[in-house]
């Protein structure tokens, strides 16, 4: 019985009998036999909302990314390379295999932590939405979404997430929001009559999986549950690229192929004129070239990122991808609404006025009675309305009030009318219409105002008449709605949108919007993150301007949604990029703007909860929700906040941004130390008559080093590299790499003279090496020689981390962790120790005499002295070191 979404169009044009018998059921439901052998055919209800969810996914990620691909052509040009040059003995086997090991360990690494955060995320969206609604075998019963199957009949309610596709049999006042879907706000009533969808619209008689009820009831028939559904497919297309750490990592590695393939035909050309052995020239620059590659790269990086996650784990936040960290390191722009986040949830009723401000209980009464029969979903307006049952001796009278008149139909609120309206009946008399909500919106569509107990036309007045009344509350930042009305012919009982007109306003509600008492202190913390807040609100601009006061944003000038209405690209640009203030503002608006903030080009984030949030959520670089939000919502950010609170946020980007800096500190200074290995190997390959170290040799010393980095994400991190958003590009990879390695060069450089030319032949006993020395004499020439660069190599990759790791000056002004401190320490130590054991000869090194230990500490420390002389220069110009 599995049914495509592509036939959803057939089942819509269906009538509901016809439905019941394609379908193989009726209105009592299905039998257990027949439930167990339909999910046996189509599945459990489930899918992954984006591809980021699916397992194949994350596997794809793990292994197959910009660096992982680099070592994997590394290890391959290890192998070939020296196997054709040494005849395929074991060397190229175990140079592959170690860099094979890498790949493997840092991809699964990274996949645990990914499933890891995966599985937080379907913890909380467990949290809401669970069951449905179904009728089986004639009985209505409660069950999980995911056991939905095809056949199903569903009772659907406000407030609902429509758990599968439906085809509607029966509805009554049946409003459906399908911004999941669409993007778009506006409300979709829905029927049960059939009828074919109009062009580029949704069929009116389907209610699709993800939608949300706002209002009525309705009846219908699963069509299609999980992947097979028409938000399951279209969620499983890959939505716009907005990872820009992936960006980052491709710009980066095109930063290390670009000096690879630099390297490769110098070295080619150089290597080879001397005596025209060009194969043993390409064997030698290949194998030069791959100890550029960090080859650890993906594991530290996974493991920065993993501490991260799991560091915000700990405080309030769930992170649904880990990249997402980098994002948040980013950060340059925070979108955010104002209700939640700037104020509080619940908002208080203060006042209840007639059109010129005197106290009028009939405009509290007929908004109560509009909030009660309101069955779309509940918001802080119609809380704090229905709250007043609650005063002394208004119990009775409210519920007295709600028995007298009982309600005939609705049109819910939306965003594109502003407005919720109810039609009530009471005996004897005529149908009253009730619609509150904005005053522009109700304004402009009333044509008399009632004034104890008369009803006078409204005559050549204007919007200004009402803002009057008005004026001081709403720049107290008071939220003021109004409440009309509208008298119907006895027998109506059904009411469309065209029927709010010439209504007669009886006055207005006005309700205080406190601001958190945290909200100044976490704007401040943002700021001093320099993130540029930016408030978008549908509130009205008076709203705004005096939340913005109290919390501290500057709102000068502030931009109302009917002032972008008219722009052109160019120039609504200008005005985002000018205001951090927008007001009156739709949904389809806020999705403008981030596209706007994202062609500044900067890194945005948007935080919202709401369902019309979603588009924007997912525009924006970052999407930020909270557990509470509904679950499309939730289900499409990147990061998940368990108290809406914008100083966990900033405890979050902090955190972020730690993260970004400790995986710059070992990008930028393993691959500067890495070329500087690869000058000096350059620089020996010319004129030493001898390689100065093996590929395997590097690898090991690289594989030495980057253990030791595993340490780098507890490293501590300077106030000053936390202050400003990272990019994380290969933007100033390669200034740094050819300053601070070709210093590495120059004392490589010092190294190989002292070795070459005084110390081995000391220990020796023997002349400057050359051909008429004894074979046995030449090995421990060479041998001696590696070693002694592997120990310096070490050395200096080993101290110098302490002093490019801060712009400050080292132990004095910055101090590492001590998990950096112990661990690198006592690595140095046990490295050093291993040149001690029998196992080294294996890979051609030897125990190094004792008085060579006296020349490392001296040239270790002439080498500090130029980094920091490197420093000074390389920060003066580009103004920051990480």
């Amino acid at each position: 019985m599995a049914q495509d979404s592509h036939d959803a169009p057939d089942f819509a044009a269906m009538s509901g009998d016809a439905v019941l018998q394609h379908l193989q059921v009726t209105l009592d439901g299905l039998r257990p036999e027949e439930v167990r052998h339909r999910r046996t055919q189509d599945g459990e209800n489930t899918f992954s909302q984006a591809p980021a969810d699916t397992l194949c996914y994350r596997i794809r990620c793990a292994f197959i990314n910009p660096f992982c691909i680099i070592l994997a052509i590394v290890a391959f040009i290890s192998y070939v390379t020296d196997s054709y040059t040494n005849g395929f003995s074991a060397g190229g086997k175990v140079e592959a295999g170690i860099i094979v090991i890498m790949i493997v360990i840092g991809g699964l690494l990274r996949f645990s932590q990914e499933i890891k955060a995966k599985h937080a995320g379907d913890q909380l969206r467990a949290l809401l939405h669970t069951t449905v609604t179904v009728r089986r075998q004639g009985k209505c019963c409660h069950i999980a979404h995911t056991e939905l199957v095809v056949g199903d009949i569903v009772l659907l309610t406000a407030g609902q997430t429509i758990p599968a596709d439906i085809r509607l049999l029966q509805t009554a006042d049946l409003f459906v929001s399908e911004a999941a879907l669409t993007g778009e706000s506006r409300i979709i009533e829905k029927t049960a009559a059939p009828a074919a969808p109009a062009a580029g619209r949704t069929a009116p008689d389907m209610a699709y999986m993800s939608t949300t009820v706002l209002s009525g009831t309705g009846l219908g028939a699963v069509i299609a549950v999980g992947n097979r559904t028409r938000y399951g497919k279209a969620a499983r297309v890959s939505r716009p690229f907005k990872d820009s750490f992936q960006k980052g990592t491709r710009s980066i590695s095109y930063v290390m192929l670009r000096f690879i393939f630099i390297f490769i035909p110098l070295i080619f050309i150089l290597r080879g004129l001397p005596d025209h052995h060009w194969s043993s020239a390409l064997a030698f620059s290949l194998a030069v070239a791959v100890g550029l590659i960090p080859e650890m790269l993906p594991m530290v990086l996974t493991a920065c990122l993993a501490k991260g996650s799991i560091s915000l784990s700990h405080k309030k936040t769930i992170v649904k991808n880990l990249n997402t960290l980098q994002g948040l390191g980013s950060l340059q722009v925070l979108c955010l609404d104002k209700t939640g986040t700037l104020t509080r949830e619940n908002i208080v009723l203060e006042y209840f006025m007639d059109i010129l401000g005197k106290e009028s209980h009939k405009v509290l009464d007929l908004a109560y009675i509009n909030s009660f029969y309101h069955t779309g979903i509940r918001n802080p307006i119609d809380t704090a309305i229905l709250s007043c049952a609650a005063m002394p001796r208004r119990t009775d009278y409210y519920r007295t009030l709600t028995e007298y008149y009982h309600k005939l139909a609705e049109i819910p609120f939306d965003y594109t009318r502003k407005i919720a309206t109810v039609l009530v009946g009471a005996p004897k008399k005529q149908p009253i219409l009730i619609a509150k909500g904005n005053l522009k919106d109700i304004y402009k569509r009333c044509t008399a105002v009632a004034y104890e107990n008369k009803t006078l036309p409204i005559r050549n007045g204007s919007f200004a008449d009402v803002y009057t009344i008005v004026q001081d509350m709403l720049e107290d930042g008071m939220k003021v709605i109004a409440v009309a009305v509208k008298t119907f012919p006895k027998g109506t009982t059904v009411i469309r949108p065209q029927d709010e007109k010439d209504l007669t306003l009886l006055g207005y509600i006005a309700f205080f919007d406190a601001p958190k008492p945290s909200a100044r202190i976490s704007l401040e913390e943002l700021k001093a993150l320099h993130i540029t807040p930016k408030l978008l609100t549908g509130d009205a601009e008076e709203i705004a301007k005096s939340v913005c006061r109290r919390v501290g944003i500057p709102a000068q000038h502030i931009v109302s949604g009917a002032d972008l209405q008219d722009l052109d690209a160019a120039a609504f640009d200008a005005t985002v990029r000018k205001n951090t203030v927008f007001a009156e503002l739709s949904p389809e608006q806020k999705v403008q703007i981030v596209q706007s903030i994202n062609r500044q080009p900067a890194m945005t984030g948007f935080m919202g909860d709401g369902i019309n949030d979603m588009p924007a959520l997912l525009a924006a670089h970052v999407g930020i929700s909270v557990d509470t939000a509904v679950p499309a919502t939730k289900d499409s950010a990147d990061l998940v906040l368990l108290d809406k609170d914008l100083q966990i946020l900033a405890t979050a980007i902090r955190e972020g941004r730690k993260t970004f800096t400790n995986m710059l500190k070992y990008l930028k200074i393993t691959a500067g130390s890495n070329l500087g290995n690869i000058i000096s190997v350059v620089m020996a390959g010319l004129c030493l008559p001898f390689l100065p170290m093996t590929s395997l040799q590097l690898l090991l010393l690289n594989l030495f080093y980057d253990a030791l980095c595993i340490v780098l994400p507890w490293d501590t991190v300077d106030e000053e590299d936390i202050a400003y958003p990272k990019d994380w590009s290969g933007k100033h990879l390669g200034k740094f790499m050819l300053l601070f390695g070709s210093i590495s060069a120059v004392f490589d450089g010092i190294t190989f003279a002292f070795l070459y030319y005084m110390f081995i032949p000391l220990v020796l006993h023997c002349p400057v090496f050359s051909a008429a020395l004894p074979p046995v004499l030449q090995e421990q020439y060479i041998r001696l020689f590696q070693t002694g660069w592997f120990l310096e190599s070490l050395w200096t990759q080993i101290v110098i981390l302490y002093f490019l790791r801060t712009s400050k000056m080292p132990f004095i002004e910055s101090r590492p962790s001590w998990q950096v401190m112990s661990v690198t320490l006592a690595g140095l130590f046990v490295f050093t120790g291993l040149l001690f054991t029998v196992g080294m000869p294996v890979v051609g090194l030897v125990t190094m005499p004792a008085p060579y230990f006296v020349f490392l500490p001296g040239i270790c420390a002439a080498y500090i002295l130029c980094v920091g002389a490197g420093k000074y220069i390389y920060i003066r110009k580009y103004k920051k070191l990480l």
